[in-house]
């Protein structure tokens, strides 16, 4: 989270921006930005790399083409900060991701909408069981919930389909494509799987996210997650045995 709040957005690429890689390609590519980077002080130029040169040297011949905009300089970046915040809180204790490249609105306050799949979730979205201004919670998605961490880009892929990309957010113990675009939270931990707060939220819990400030909480006093979390389970899973059972 550190390093993104002091990096600059460079790079005007999709899915967040105007210009794709072929793009990048052709005004110089992974060179300028490198350039771009180094001169304006965020990489070591002395580090050796495995053309037996530093980076300094093998940037040397490299100019900063200035007619074009696909990538800028570091004076003059997209925004101040990079395409990625991570968000802490009361509903996520050991952080989370959001992808800003792009956004338009980084506050989002609504009524948790929750499930325990993705598939639960996709099935909701397509019958547009959902409301504008909720969040959409996928839980048990997580390394250990899923298991494996599974991607939910499906689930945002139809919500954009149906214009409400901007409307909603969607927040996840599992994580996002790097298509993914909207007000989409992912790695939210600790996860469901291991009785996370994301595990203890209940419809029409009320959630605000600030990408701004960096962060994400629910509605909730420590003694009601207390009498929450007395309360919880561990989900059943497919799995009872071999590996995946004593992970």
């Amino acid at each position: 989270g550190d390093v993104f709040r002091r990096t600059p957005y460079i790079a005007d690429l999709k899915p967040g921006g105007r210009y794709v890689a072929k793009d990048l390609f052709d005004v110089g590519g992974v060179p300028i930005v490198m350039k771009a980077l180094l001169e304006g002080g965020y990489l070591h130029g002395d580090c050796l790399t495995v053309t037996g040169k530093t980076i300094a040297e093998n940037l040397a011949s490299v100019k900063f083409p200035t007619d074009q905009d696909v990538v800028l300089k570091t004076s003059t970046p997209l925004s101040p900060t990079g395409g990625v915040v991570s968000l802490k809180g009361n509903l996520a204790p050991e952080g989370a991701i959001v992808k800003v490249a792009g956004m338009k609105n980084l506050r989002h306050v609504g009524a948790a909408r929750c499930f325990d799949t993705e598939e639960d979730a996709m099935k909701a979205v397509v019958s547009r069981d959902y409301k504008t201004g909720d969040v959409i919670v996928i839980r048990y998605e997580g390394p250990k919930g899923g298991p494996g961490m599974r991607e939910m880009l499906s689930v945002t892929s139809q919500i954009y389909g149906q214009g409400k990309g901007d409307e909603v957010a969607l927040i996840t113990d599992g994580r996002f494509s790097g298509a993914t675009r909207g007000f989409c939270i992912g790695h939210v931990g600790p996860e469901a799987a291991v009785g996370g707060p994301i595990a203890l939220l209940r419809d029409g819990d009320q959630i605000t996210i600030d990408a701004e400030l960096g962060e994400m909480s629910v509605a909730l006093d420590d003694a009601e997650l207390a009498t929450r979390r007395e309360q919880w389970k561990p989900r059943e899973s497919d799995y009872q045995s071999g590996v995946l059972w004593k992970y």
